[in-house]
């Protein structure tokens, strides 16, 4: 009997597909109008030439002080393909994401921002890219411009890509953002995941299965300012901690080396200051201090810093803190509510359904 390659998972079928559309968002009541009106325009044009069968649109609210859940709701009437799930406080971007793939019912699933700098109308393109590869898993989105952002923010992005492309252990492509086509087996292996601080491209990269991408320009935001300023804590402590930390130990190798270093450089200002003892030359007695103080203590920092970030990782996991919780929910089904009910925090993995 001829033997066959089968595949592992749930593989999205050879047909018209569901497409959950998953947003994060916060304080966006300038922009869900428009956006909302081209993205059910771009699946109409899909469903008309066969590819998408159905949507869902999961809107994840990260606790927004504006009008946006109620606007929402008045988008939702008639058309009944608009959930809602209200968080209980503000989480961040990568752990709203999680929740709505959790809660997605589709085929397949796209997740973008909310404030349209990322056009809707490109989902076409990655659909298209989908429908013409074999057994295509993934398609990211790759950001060739970058309208209405600072040079400095740019060249910053850069190099952090650069820093995370040179460091990780998992091959993260380059100015891809967080725009892109999971199937449906993608992410059932994301949501098995229990990641505290998840880093969406990173996981995604390191899901594996076949991935390809589309290249496309971004806008500037529609409305409104960014919720996400290159310097802020919150971006700082994303690169780090869930980026650099996460799928990167070259930090702690980075430490090693500092410490031979350090401990080469000062013994050669050691072995200096003696030699000029020995040939008569004068030397202030405190340079020597002063130098061993400066070199050893530079290396604990570091070495103590670095090793903290990862400690602090491993401190934060095994208290199995919930990574999100949610406060309320509109647009499901009562089956799906009883189901969120159950279990209504995040971190859920194989262990913890």
């Amino acid at each position: 009997m001829e033997k066959k390659t089968h595949q592992i998972g749930e593989l999205i079928p050879p047909k018209a597909i569901k497409i959950s559309m998953v947003f994060s968002f916060r304080n966006e009541e300038d922009v869900l109008p428009e956006l909302i009106s081209r993205v059910r325009n771009v699946l109409k044009l899909e469903k008309d030439k066969g590819i998408v069968s159905s949507h869902e649109l999961i809107f994840i609210n990260d606790r927004s002080t504006d009008r946006s859940e109620e606007i929402l709701i008045e988008q939702e009437k008639g058309h009944e393909d608009i959930k809602i799930i209200n968080m209980s406080r503000t989480f961040g971007v990568s752990p709203c994401v999680m929740t709505g793939l959790k809660y997605s019912t589709g085929d397949a699933a796209i997740y973008m921002d909310a404030d349209l700098q990322d056009p809707p109308e490109v989902i076409s393109k990655i659909l298209e890219v989908w429908k013409e590869g074999k057994n295509v898993d993934v398609v990211h989105t790759v950001r060739t411009f970058r309208a209405g952002e600072p040079f400095i923010k740019l060249q910053i992005v850069k190099l952090g890509y650069w820093i995370l492309r040179k460091t990780a252990s998992i091959d993260l492509i380059a100015d891809a953002g967080d725009f892109k086509f999971l199937s449906r087996r993608v992410i059932n292996h994301l949501n098995q995941l229990g990641e505290y601080n998840p880093f969406m491209r990173g996981m995604v990269a390191w899901v594996g299965f076949n991935q390809q991408k589309v290249n496309y320009k971004r806008e500037s935001r529609f409305a409104g300012d960014t919720k996400f300023p290159i310097f802020s804590r919150k971006v700082i402590n994303n690169f780090f901690s869930s980026a650099l930390i996460s799928f990167s130990n070259v930090p702690l190798q980075w430490t090693s080396l500092i410490g031979l270093g350090g401990l080469g450089i000062s013994t050669f200002v050691f072995l200096l200051l003696i030699f000029q003892k020995i040939s008569g030359l004068t030397s202030p007695d405190w340079l020597l201090i002063i130098t061993a103080i400066f070199f050893v203590g530079s290396i604990q920092l570091i070495g103590i810093g670095i090793l903290g970030l990862y400690i602090q990782s491993v401190y934060i996991a095994t208290k199995n803190r919930p990574n999100y919780i949610i406060e309320s929910v509109f647009g499901f089904s009562e089956e799906e509510i009883e189901h969120i009910r159950k279990k209504p925090t995040g971190r859920q993995t194989a262990n913890n359904k």
